[in-house]
């Protein structure tokens, strides 16, 4: 991992949130170049802003290092709703996902 994955996983999570460069600068507190600045190379942000970051995507650290986990919000929001199933909708979920799996 480098400062270009840092860049292009910012980048992925902005678009799959839906959000402007501007829009995002404006949300963390910034001038509306700062993630411009960020994707494009010129800058990476500090810990302090990459907790940021991940805060404002909802994410932990770890989740934004998961290279396996193409839309971590989503996979976190799915988990969440997972886990509030009773045992028999538990099961159902379970044999749904593992058969997909075999395609």
């Amino acid at each position: 991992m480098n400062a270009d994955f840092v860049r292009e996983r910012i980048t992925q999570l902005r678009l799959q949130k839906g959000v402007s460069e501007y829009q995002m600068s404006y949300d963390l507190g910034h001038s509306r170049g700062y993630i411009n600045n960020i994707s494009s190379g010129k800058t990476l942000p500090s810990m302090t802003e990459f907790f940021a970051i991940c805060g404002y995507f909802q994410i932990t650290p770890v989740d934004f290092f998961n290279t396996s986990a193409f839309n971590p919000v989503l996979l976190n929001d799915t988990i969440e709703n997972i886990s509030k199933l009773n045992e028999e909708d538990l099961k159902l979920i379970h044999q749904i996902t593992t058969r997909m799996l075999k395609k």
